[in-house]
């Protein structure tokens, strides 16, 4: 029985009072994983690659940390608010496009010491999004993604009810103040994930070997992988 989808009347009471409470005490399940990101960043990265960058605030984030850092979103009116942005800021980029259209450019092979992916690599297709991330990592270049999932397994419809009780406690914590009118911004594109957390687990070990998977709390799931380095020409 997955609880996001199920027609059980007592479970969706129950869903409408948790959504009551989390929009009550709102929180940004992509910002919490920001300072995971900064942390696993490697040490100096000279070029970073945000892929759905968005409203843009990893990208600053990162510009506090990176040379250089690139955005880029499918969505054209998100690609132009955000490269409005940071219109005056000469270490970041923002275009509109695509992760598959950007791994098509020519010289971009090998470009980043990091690539940050949050809550977009279930807007695309996950083997080729994996597989472009790799081909534009340096070696010893990391790939970092905080992403979703569709529950299947047992033990993710178990891991999903415990995100939706502790979702509006964490909110509370974060912004214990009730919002009484949370006001409209510039929406960003939303699609549920056709992969699970399997799924992810079973295509990362074809792309990118050895990859790190967790289950984390606000329904995401991270990834992190190191592009192994480079082996010195025998002598």
């Amino acid at each position: 029985m997955n609880i996001r989808t199920t027609p059980n009347p007592v479970i969706r009471w129950t869903g409408r009072r948790l959504e009551t409470l989390n929009a009550r005490h709102p929180w940004s399940h992509n910002h919490h994983f920001h300072p995971w990101i900064l942390r696993s960043l490697p040490p100096r990265p000279e070029r970073v690659l945000d892929v759905g960058c968005g409203r843009g605030d990893l990208v600053a984030a990162l510009a506090t940390r990176a040379g250089q850092v690139d955005g880029i979103d499918p969505d054209q009116e998100m690609a132009y608010a955000t490269a409005s942005r940071f219109h005056e800021e000469p270490t970041v980029r923002v275009r509109r496009r695509t992760l598959a259209e950007h791994a098509a450019e020519q010289d971009v092979d090998g470009l980043y010491d990091a690539i940050t992916m949050v809550a977009s690599l279930h807007h695309m297709d996950l083997p080729q999004a994996l597989a472009d991330a790799r081909a534009l990592l340096r070696p010893g270049g990391r790939l970092l993604v905080v992403t979703l999932t569709v529950p299947r397994s047992a033990v993710d419809q178990v891991w999903d009810v415990a995100n939706a009780l502790t979702n509006p406690l964490i909110g509370v914590v974060k912004h214990p103040r009730p919002v009484r009118d949370p006001g409209e911004g510039l929406l960003t594109p939303v699609k549920e994930p056709d992969f699970s957390l399997d799924d992810l687990r079973r295509i990362a070990e074809q792309v990118l070997p050895g990859a790190s998977i967790r289950r984390r709390e606000g329904f995401r799931v991270t990834l992190r992988w190191q592009k192994p380095a480079e082996r010195a020409a025998a002598a």
